[in-house]
């Protein structure tokens, strides 16, 4: 009799968590994410994409979007006031100190342990989990992403009938395209510009620098000691590039005021022919022509980077292996984290990733005949406003720590030029940041203040609003403000870390 009622109780539990959807009211779950599609009002109740992810999961999702450009300042705001923050977080700076703070604070759960319990999130890499790891404990799932990613852009068509035919190879074959393409500008009544230069600046100075040779953030000295890449020669003469181009009229004066909403945008009406970022843009700018404007030859080209003048080719990590991560704040109540949990290792599946990345087929997405994945139907009707208010920048959530499970898309030659950079042959030229995973107090304290004015003064000297001298003026407060405890700080870490 005991036995019976053993297997009927079993069975009665059993019937209640697969009934979980269906039988209970959805599991609200508040979502903060940055939004790149600004232009659109994402569409929050009769939505089927949502309406999809919470049939099969029971959990419905309540996003409050943010554009990407004002996305750092509303993260620094929310973790400031713990009384409204969102159940579960896009934090896009994983090492950013209001992020370790705010770790150490308390703010998130600590799911170190937990995760072993999860198949999918459990199947991530663990460099990269560590990577992400706050005092050697983990608040947060990685949103993987290609290292090799970040390169520059062209077009091609304009380059060709200006007479450049070869894919730069050198820096100096760089400033020739860019100047050739200055000469283009100059043929039109448009207000148009080389390089497609807007607001958000890290990736432009990045590329640019590391390509003349700079490290990226940190460099290690002969003597084992940090040093500020900023201190590199290499990390001026980028500088100095960006400059140089800028006073010739090759970038928008008024860049620092663009939005990085604005930046497809500016490309596809043709108002600038280059563009320091992700190369995949690439062949999403070329399919683009292809479909609204019925070009038909390629008029894109991609390089991940250049030599320096020594003959080095160095590339700028877009990445370190992820793009932030995914954290569940102390919001949620501890006896809810394991739905939570559960739905973060579901987003993980193939159904997890398509619904996110790419929402529902026949409604944001189609596959044709040929078997590969479109974003435009057959027919070739303008779905644009279709699929960003139902869809949105719900790929934010996105972590793809199993790889891409979604459908195939089309394999196009860019596509597949793109696909090429994903070798150890272009992984070992990335440029890695010494101190990524290390850990200084004055940085907690200090580092978005510091990195900030650095950032500014860039931007001022990019723009001609301050000279050599008021550089290194900045250059000098920095270091007072902070700057050479932080580097002291790094050095012994660095040195302790090598000693182990």
């Amino acid at each position: 009799m005991k036995k019976f009622l053993s297997l009927l109780l079993a069975a009665m539990m059993l019937l209640s968590m697969t009934s979980f959807a269906a039988a209970e009211e959805p599991f609200v779950l508040t979502v903060m994410l940055p939004d790149f599609y600004t232009d659109y009002d994402f569409n929050t109740t009769d939505n089927p994409v949502l309406d999809a992810i919470e049939a099969a999961t029971g959990v419905r999702l309540d996003v409050q979007f943010v554009a990407n450009s004002a996305y750092g300042d509303q993260t620094s705001y929310t973790l400031a006031d713990p009384a409204n923050m969102p159940m579960v977080m896009a934090l896009t700076g994983a090492r950013d100190p209001i992020v370790i703070t705010s770790a150490q604070a308390g703010a998130f759960w600590d799911i170190t342990d937990m995760i072993k319990d999860y198949p999918n999130l459990a199947a991530g890499s663990q460099g990269i989990y560590d990577n992400i790891s706050v005092d050697g404990r983990l608040y947060g799932i990685y949103r993987a992403r290609q290292q090799v990613r970040g390169g520059i852009y062209y077009r091609s068509d304009i380059a060709a009938a200006q007479g450049i035919t070869e894919e730069p190879q050198t820096i100096e074959d760089l400033t020739k395209l860019a100047y050739a393409l200055l000469e283009h500008c100059k043929t039109t009544e448009a207000d148009d510009y080389v390089l497609n230069m807007v607001k958000y600046v890290a990736g432009t100075i990045g590329i640019a620098t590391v390509s003349h040779g700079a490290p990226f953030n940190w460099g290690v000295n002969e003597a084992g000691e940090i040093y500020p890449a900023h201190q590199s020669p290499a990390y001026r003469e980028g500088l100095k590039w960006l400059r140089d181009l800028y006073a010739a009229g090759g970038i928008d004066p008024d860049f620092m005021n663009v939005e990085s909403g604005e930046w497809d945008k500016i490309e596809r009406n043709g108002l600038a022919f280059m563009r320091f970022d992700c190369m995949d843009n690439t062949y999403r700018q070329q399919e683009w022509f292809e479909k609204n404007e019925g070009i038909t030859d390629i008029i894109w080209a991609m390089i991940p980077g250049v030599k320096d003048d020594d003959g080095v080719m160095k590339l700028w990590p877009q990445n370190a292996g992820y793009s932030g991560e995914i954290v569940i704040t102390k919001a949620v109540k501890e006896a809810d984290l394991p739905k939570v949990l559960s739905f973060l290792d579901w987003c993980n599946t193939a159904e997890g990733q398509t619904l996110l990345n790419c929402g529902l087929e026949g409604v944001t997405y189609w596959i044709y005949d040929d078997g590969y994945m479109y974003t435009t139907p057959a027919t070739g009707e303008d779905v644009a406003t279709q699929i960003h208010t139902i869809q949105g920048s719900l790929n934010q959530l996105g972590m793809n720590v199993m790889g891409s499970l979604t459908p195939t898309v089309a394999q196009t030659a860019l596509r597949k030029e793109y696909a090429g950079y994903y070798t150890a042959e272009y992984t070992n030229l990335i440029v890695n940041d010494p101190c990524h995973a290390l850990t200084s107090e004055t940085n907690i304290m200090m580092g978005t203040t510091l990195s900030q004015m650095l950032e500014d003064a860039h931007v001022q000297y990019i723009a001609g609003i301050i000279d050599d001298a008021g550089l290194e003026a900045v250059y000098e407060e920095w270091a007072a403000l902070g700057g050479d405890a932080m580097t002291a700080e790094y050095t012994a870490a660095y040195q302790a870390a090598q000693a182990k």
